[in-house]
């Protein structure tokens, strides 16, 4: 199963990955606009961030794994410095630190880019703990978010068109199915 079908399918799903990060960090980015920055800003670098991540080209060069690393280390910083304004940023600081983690696993040949498929497969490598851990954390963010949007959507079910908190949530979760298909690839 490793045939032209199979690279064909991975590439559309790639490229499909990168569409929704983007759409995502756009909207994302237009809301930061209204809103005057705040943590819009971060969603909108997060998302943008992943598009480029999950891109299944290299674009020349390695710079793409340093560069990344670097603008999510600045992301994370920006995520602690929301944590003053309580706990409930700390979502930010997590996705932040996992996209560090993943520009450094690629920079370092630990697999291919997060956006194709092979990141340690047949290496014999096994599941690394962090990898692990953050498809746990994934897996459970996009469960619990779904099941909020589903809840509020049912909640709401008048025919009117979604409101702004049901788009935010809905952006959040297609970020998080993001982050859960870019760990899989790992």
């Amino acid at each position: 199963m490793h045939g032209p079908a199979t690279s064909l399918s991975t590439s559309v799903s790639a490229w499909l990955l990168v569409l929704l990060c983007a759409v995502s960090g756009a909207y994302c980015l237009r809301r930061a606009g209204r809103a005057g920055g705040g943590p819009a800003a971060g969603e909108a670098a997060m998302g943008f961030g992943m598009a480029l991540m999950a891109v299944p080209l290299r674009l020349g060069g390695d710079w793409q794994a340093p560069v990344l690393g670097a603008v999510f280390c600045a992301a994370a910083l920006h995520a602690m410095w929301l944590l003053r304004g309580g706990p409930h940023h700390a979502h930010h600081l997590v996705g932040s630190l996992t996209m560090v983690y993943m520009a450094l696993a690629a920079g370092t040949g630990a697999g291919a880019s997060p956006g194709s498929a092979g990141h340690a497969h047949g290496q014999g490598a096994g599941l690394p703990l962090l990898t692990g851990l953050l498809l746990l954390y994934y897996a459970g963010y996009v469960v619990l978010g779904g099941a909020r949007l589903v809840t509020v959507g049912a909640a709401g079910a008048t025919g009117a068109p979604a409101g702004p908190a049901e788009v935010i949530r809905a952006c959040r979760l297609a970020m998080g199915m993001g982050m859960l298909a870019m760990l899989l690839t790992m």
